[in-house]
């Protein structure tokens, strides 16, 4: 295994959503193959030496639509047994223009 092995997949397509504290990356990377994969990143500042965290999870296209359906189950069921209280977050450039382009609402997770 080479120096390639250690590197970081080259990103295909890239969406960052702001979310009061947190900042989610949803990065799609090719494997060596050209399959395409997706990486679910969390990044938070952290108050106390302003460090940032990240989490990271590897979707592979295999598992897309269990995902999707475990994640709207839970996401339903929250919604349904407990209020929701929407936080107001200053929209950004991409947000209105998905909007306006009619793209699929927020709580459609399918594929």
């Amino acid at each position: 295994m080479g120096d390639f092995e250690n590197k970081e997949r080259e990103e295909v397509f890239s969406k960052k959503v702001r979310a009061g504290k947190r900042t989610y990356f949803f990065d799609v990377k090719a494997t060596r193959s050209n399959d395409y994969y997706v990486t679910i990143t969390e990044s938070k500042k952290r108050f106390e030496d302003g460090q940032f965290i990240k989490h990271k999870i590897f979707l592979y296209k295999e598992d897309f639509e269990k995902f999707a359906e475990g994640l709207t189950d839970v996401v339903n069921y929250i919604k349904s047994n407990q209020e929701v209280i929407e936080k107001r977050y200053e929209p950004n450039f991409d947000d209105a223009y998905a909007e306006e382009a009619g793209a699929r609402s927020k709580d459609d997770f399918s594929f």
